[in-house]
């Protein structure tokens, strides 16, 4: 689902498509593989529940899982999309995934739990 980009992050492409939950989401399964394959949270099957953090357009934001969503789908709330300048969804994007120390040190520097359900949606 995602390829080797840069230093700091993975590129995959994903639908993206609005969403009436409170947090982004992917399907849990493709949530956990992730978390497994690229954060490397194999050896603590309880890390797999830890957000992954993903980035539209120049907005970074905590995705979980959740069983309702397709998988290759990222759902995005509604009230995010409105803020990013991306095509209305559902549409086919190239979606940027933070690398485990770049997502862990996004979600510290602007004061998030990576284990906290509260989410920030960082600039």
């Amino acid at each position: 689902m995602f390829e080797e980009f840069s230093g700091g992050y993975y590129l995959g492409r994903l639908f993206v498509e609005p969403y009436d939950g409170e947090r982004a989401a992917l399907q849990r399964t493709d949530h956990e593989r992730t978390n497994q394959q690229l954060y490397g949270s194999m050896d603590d099957p309880a890390a797999t529940d830890n957000p992954l953090v993903m980035k539209l357009d120049e907005t970074h934001f905590p995705v979980h899982g959740a069983p309702e969503v397709p998988s290759g789908t990222l759902a995005v709330p509604t009230p995010l999309l409105d803020r990013l300048s991306v095509d209305r969804p559902p549409a086919l994007r190239e979606v940027l995934l933070a690398k485990a120390d770049r997502a862990e040190q996004l979600l510290r520097w602007f004061g998030a739990d990576p284990t906290d359900e509260t989410d920030v949606y960082l600039q």
